[in-house]
C-alpha cells in the first residue's frame, strides 16, 4: 500500500499538489488535515461496527479503502482540490496507524520522531533534526492520536494523568505529556526502534565500537561479570545491553524488568516482566522494586533491568551480591564516576539510614565493570570507556580504565572522529576469568591505538 508522499525532512518532501484554488504550502496542510479529520468522522460513522469483529485486519483494510473512496466519490468537489491518493491513504493511516506521523514510522532512517503540538514536527535522520512539513488539524486530531497510541498498552492519558510512557508494537519508545502541563498544546516524542535492531555487526561497521572492546566483554559476561551500562539520552545503552545478552550462555534463565519493555533479546528462556502504572483510583502500582524482588523468587540465572532509576538499585546490588552474578543494567550518566553517584543517591532512595561506606562497598562488591557510551557531535553514537572497579581505597572508589575512546576533531560531515586506546591496565578480574577456563591474550591490553584511524606518531593516553 501507498503511505503517500511525505517520507523526508523539509527540504526533500514535495509541496502537495492542487488543482485550484492553490494556497501556500503550510496553509493547505492545514486544511487538508481538517478535510482529512472530517472525512475520517464519516468514515467511521459509516463502519458497520458489528462486522468489524468478523474481519482479519487484511480484509478489514480492504473494507474501510472501499467506504473511503465511496465517501469520495460523493464529494466530487473535494477531489477538485487534493491529491486523491494521498487522501485515501492518510484515511487508512489515520484509522490504522498514527495518522500524519505514520509515514515516517515507516521510514527505515527515521530515528526519533517529535511532536511540538499540533503545528510543528521534526524528525531526526543520521543523528540530525530535520523540520517538516507535516501537521496536525488542532490540538484535538493530536490529542487523538497519543490516546490511539497509550490505550494500545492499557494506559491512560488525560487531565487528571497528563504524563505517560508507552510503547509501540514495534518496541518504539513514546512519551507523550498535554495540558495542562504541557503549555503549547499535546507534546509527543517518539524514540523508534529500527525495523531491524542493529547487531556487534552494525555497531563495528559504524566505529561505535572496536574489535578488543568486544572480545574483553564477550568473556566477561560469559564470565558472569556484573556489568552497567551508562550514558546520556540517545547514547545507545539499550542497543548495547541487547548485544552483550548474545554472548549469555544458552541454556541460562533470564528474566527482564523494565519500565516500558524494550529489550529485545534474540534467544529462548527469557522472562519479560514490565511495571504497571497506578488506575484513575491510584491503585494497583507494581514498580520496578517490586519486580526486582519478585524476580528472585522465579530461579533467575541473570536478571536484567533495562535501566535503573530509583530505590530498585538497593535490590539490584542485594541481587549481584546473592548469587546472580552476570547480571546487566543500564543507568542514565555523564560518565562512569556520575554513574556510581547515582547508584548510591538510588540506594539512599529506598529508605534506609546506611552509611556512605558501607554503601560504596556494597556498590564496588556488586559491580564489576562499567561502560560508558556518549552520542557525539554529528549522532555517532562511541563507547568512550570502559572501567573496572578494582575495591575501595580511603573510602574511595578504586576505578580503573581499560578501553577509551579520544575524540580528535570534526570531519568534513561535521561529524565527531576519533580512535579507540588500550590504556595498557590490565583488569584484575583477568584472574577470575582465567579460573573459569578462558584464555586471555596480554596483548590484548597492551597499551596503544586501536583500530584504522589511530593517530600516527602519538602514543595512547
Amino acid at each position: 500500500m501507498s503511505i503517500g508522499l511525505f517520507r523526508s525532512g523539509r527540504e526533500l518532501e514535495p509541496a502537495p499538489r492542487v488543482a485550484t484554488g492553490e494556497l501556500p504550502a503550510a496553509g493547505f496542510e492545514a486544511e487538508f488535515q481538517k478535510l482529512k479529520t472530517r472525512l475520517h468522522r464519516e468514515l467511521i460513522d459509516s463502519l458497520d461496527l458489528s462486522r468489524i469483529g468478523t474481519l482479519d485486519e487484511p480484509r478489514l483494510r480492504t473494507h474501510v479503502r472501499n467506504l473511503a473512496e465511496g465517501l469520495l466519490r460523493h464529494r466530487p468537489e473535494m477531489l477538485s482540490r487534493v491529491d486523491e491518493e494521498r487522501l485515501i491513504d492518510e484515511l487508512m493511516a489515520e484509522s490504522f496507524g498514527l495518522g500524519p506521523l505514520e509515514p515516517y514510522m515507516q521510514d527505515p532512517d527515521v530515528t526519533d520522531i517529535l511532536v511540538n503540538g499540533p503545528r510543528e514536527v521534526y524528525v531526526e535522520r543520521f543523528g540530525r533534526l530535520q523540520e517538516t512539513n507535516t501537521v496536525f488539524a488542532d490540538d484535538q486530531h493530536l490529542l487523538q492520536i497519543i490516546q490511539r497510541i497509550v490505550a494500545r498498552v492499557g494506559r491512560r492519558i488525560d487531565e487528571l494523568s497528563p504524563m505517560v510512557d508507552a510503547r509501540l508494537p514495534d518496541g518504539s519508545r513514546v512519551n507523550a505529556i498535554i495540558p495542562p502541563l504541557a503549555l503549547n498544546g499535546p507534546t509527543l516524542s517518539i524514540r523508534r526502534f529500527g525495523h531491524t535492531p542493529l547487531v556487534l555487526a552494525d555497531l563495528l561497521g559504524y566505529g561505535s565500537v572496536c574489535p578488543e572492546i568486544v572480545d574483553f566483554l564477550r568473556m566477561a559476561v560469559e564470565g558472569r561479570m556484573n556489568i552497567l551500562i551508562s550514558g546520556g539520552t540517545g547514547a545507545g545503552k539499550t542497543t548495547f545491553l541487547n548485544n552483550l545478552s548474545r554472548f549469555i550462555p544458552a541454556g541460562e534463565r533470564l528474566v527482564t524488568i523494565e519500565d516500558s519493555a524494550e529489550l529485545i533479546l534474540q534467544r529462548k528462556h527469557v522472562v519479560r516482566l514490565e511495571t504497571r502504572p497506578a488506575n484513575s483510583e491510584g491503585q494497583g502500582l507494581v514498580t520496578q522494586r517490586d519486580m526486582v524482588r519478585n524476580a528472585l523468587r522465579m530461579r533467575p540465572d541473570r536478571i536484567l533491568v533495562g535501566e535503573v532509576r530509583g530505590a530498585e538499585a538497593l535490590d539490584m546490588l542485594q541481587a549481584m551480591n546473592t548469587g546472580h552474578e552476570g547480571s546487566l543494567t543500564t543507568i542514565h550518566a555523564n560518565d562512569t564516576a556520575d554513574a556510581l553517584a547515582r547508584i548510591e543517591v538510588m540506594v539512599s532512595m529506598a529508605g534506609f539510614e546506611l552509611p556512605v561506606l558501607v554503601v560504596r562497598r556494597y556498590i564496588a562488591s556488586a559491580i564489576t565493570l562499567v561502560v560508558h557510551l556518549a552520542r557525539l557531535k554529528g549522532g555517532a553514537r562511541r563507547v568512550m570507556r570502559v572501567s573496572e572497579i578494582a575495591g575501595l581505597g580511603d573510602g574511595e572508589y578504586q576505578m580503573q580504565d581499560i578501553f577509551g575512546f579520544r575524540q580528535n576533531g570534526l570531519d568534513e560531515q561535521g561529524l565527531a572522529r576519533g580512535s579507540f586506546y588500550a590504556t595498557g591496565r590490565q583488569p584484575r578480574c583477568l584472574r577470575r576469568l582465567a579460573e573459569q577456563g578462558f584464555e586471555i591474550p596480554t596483548e590484548l591490553f597492551a597499551k596503544r591505538w586501536l583500530g584504522p584511524s589511530a593517530p600516527a606518531g602519538e602514543v595512547a593516553a
